[in-house]
């Protein structure tokens, strides 16, 4: 049984031949690895030409190019497989490595794609954090920011309804709020006016004025000259007590 998905994408597949399964060991690992249907295997590769020449693979140190080595082994359920560039007899370059594990055939990945990997995870994970922060986050003028959980809802529910007490308006919003009434006011004075609670709005014209108080010096004055009026009143002006005697 043979499976892999793309093969471009070397990291995210495998491959696995089950008639294999039950021989592999070390003499049978790399002969198993050289399956044609393997997408990891580079027929390109030195193996290839000592397998057509009939050679052993101790040749392959004698060669120059690619060749795929048996680095490690335990059996019957662990082999790795490194692939690597050899310039010499004694200086190679690694370029890959495959490990084996029960059959199943995976290519080691690199460190560039594991620190990759694990950056990508840490941002979805923070991303999807603020994500659910921000559906949590509430905003009102009066109020500002504040934090509206599930968990507190669900509280709420439980709870015995009470009433809620209004809360008193700030110093900012009275002044502000008076401020817009008065510019209201003098820009659209009102035209009718509600003396008393329950009566009929009347018309500001039809008001009447009430007579502005006198002054209290005037007062003080009419006073005097009615008293002094009735005081000449009771004893008579001087002429006509001669007259009479």
């Amino acid at each position: 049984h043979c499976r892999f998905i793309f093969p471009d994408n070397l990291l995210g597949i495998s491959w696995v031949d089950s008639s294999w399964i039950p021989i592999l060991n070390n003499g049978s690992v790399l002969d198993y690895f050289s399956e044609r249907s393997n997408p990891f295997y580079d027929r390109t590769c030195n193996n290839e030409v000592v397998k057509m020449q009939r050679m052993t693979l101790d040749h392959l140190n004698q060669m120059v190019g690619v060749e795929y080595i048996l680095l490690h082994a335990q059996e019957p359920i662990l082999f790795i497989i490194r692939k690597q560039q050899r310039q010499s007899p004694t200086q190679v370059m690694p370029l890959a490595d495959y490990y084996i594990i029960a059959g199943v055939i995976y290519q080691a990945p690199d460190l560039g794609s594991v620190i990759n990997s694990r950056v990508l995870t840490a941002v979805h994970g923070i991303q999807s954090a603020f994500e659910e922060a921000m559906s949590y986050c509430r905003y009102h003028p009066s109020k500002g920011y504040w934090w509206h959980f599930k968990d507190e809802e669900e509280r709420e529910k439980t709870k015995p309804k009470a009433k809620k007490k209004e809360e008193p308006s700030s110093i900012f919003q009275r002044q502000r709020v008076d401020a817009l009434l008065l510019d209201l006011r003098q820009k659209f004075p009102p035209k009718f006016v509600q003396q008393k609670p329950g009566e009929k709005p009347i018309p500001v014209d039809q008001i009447k004025k009430e007579p502005e108080p006198v002054p209290e010096a005037v007062k003080t004055e009419e006073k005097e000259t009615v008293k002094n009026a009735q005081s000449a009143g009771a004893k008579g002006p001087p002429e006509k007590r001669m007259r009479l005697q």
